[in-house]
């Protein structure tokens, strides 16, 4: 999975970063995490967008514009690096970075999508460590402590993705777009339809697209509406209900561990229980000698 990201998204290969992590997400688009120390980079340039932000060090890299320096006094900071854009970079200490590529073409399909708008000719911001507090907490939080490898996370990323592309074009593209503003929730027998897909597919990786799919809606128009009308984002909605179907598991029968896991959509025994954990308090076992 790190070389067929790579591969697409090779920028970074240039230097002397290394590869923490790395998947591809839907329509190809790329996420990666990166550290360095101690690194030069001069004239550094791809043919995608590079929306780049620092986890931690942010203070100890700085980019080069001839003379002049631009640099960041925050340890956690956000920049735009749009395609073809040629960059000079000079890093001291050490950094973390979460990397997230896409192109035209991602973005022109949002936008026909979420605005109902000609997507042609989009022109990204070039932004240099910018404190941008919603895409800083979206990348220091839900990407960046998301297991990207999971099955069980990629409705997370989904929409995490989707939400970080939006923010980006309403704010550093010069195209002017407005809030986008869900007109109403699903319909009652497009909901039951969905939640019964849901319910039929727990044990089953479920992604944003084959949710959306079901009702025929785009991925954002699918997740805003399901949202009104549940009070759910989609991947919070599954994890409930995964978690819903445990405890019921860990209460009425005796299965181990690993064949709960396995029908609640968890990968293995360790990430139920952790999962179980965090979001109740309580271990699975702790919870079944409990109710018992």
């Amino acid at each position: 999975m790190f070389a067929d990201t790579l591969n697409q998204y090779p920028r970074m290969r240039q230097t002397q970063a290394r590869l923490v992590a790395s998947t591809q997400l839907k329509n190809g688009m790329g996420l990666v995490r990166w550290d360095n120390q101690g690194d030069y980079i001069e004239n550094i340039r791809a043919d995608h967008h590079t929306l780049s932000v620092y986890l931690d060090g942010a203070a100890h890299s700085v980019r080069r514009q001839g003379a002049r320096i631009i640099g960041s006094q925050a340890h956690s900071s956000m920049c735009l690096l749009p395609a073809s854009l040629a960059t000079t970079w000079d890093v001291s200490g050490p950094i973390s970075l979460l990397h997230f590529y896409f192109s035209d073409a991602h973005l022109q399909q949002l936008i026909e999508q979420v605005w109902d708008k000609d997507g042609q000719r989009i022109q990204l911001d070039e932004i240099d460590f910018a404190q941008d507090p919603l895409l800083i907490q979206l990348f220091c939080t839900t990407l960046s402590q998301s297991n990207w490898q999971d099955p069980l996370d990629q409705l997370a990323l989904d929409s995490a993705t989707q939400t970080a592309l939006i923010h980006t074009l309403r704010h550093y593209s010069q195209r002017r777009l407005p809030t986008p503003r869900p007109s109403g929730g699903l319909p009652g027998w497009q909901l039951k339809r969905v939640v019964d897909f849901a319910e039929h597919h727990l044990d089953q990786p479920l992604t944003l697209s084959e949710l959306a799919g079901v009702t025929g809606l785009s991925d954002y128009h699918f997740a805003r509406m399901f949202r009104q009308a549940t009070g759910y984002a989609p991947h919070r909605y599954v994890l409930h209900r995964r978690l819903v179907r445990a405890r019921q598991l860990l209460e009425q029968t005796a299965l181990s561990m690993t064949e709960i896991a396995l029908q609640c959509g968890f990968g293995s025994s360790s990430h139920f229980s952790n999962r179980f954990r965090r979001e109740t308090g309580t271990s699975p076992s702790q919870y079944r000698a409990l109710k018992r």
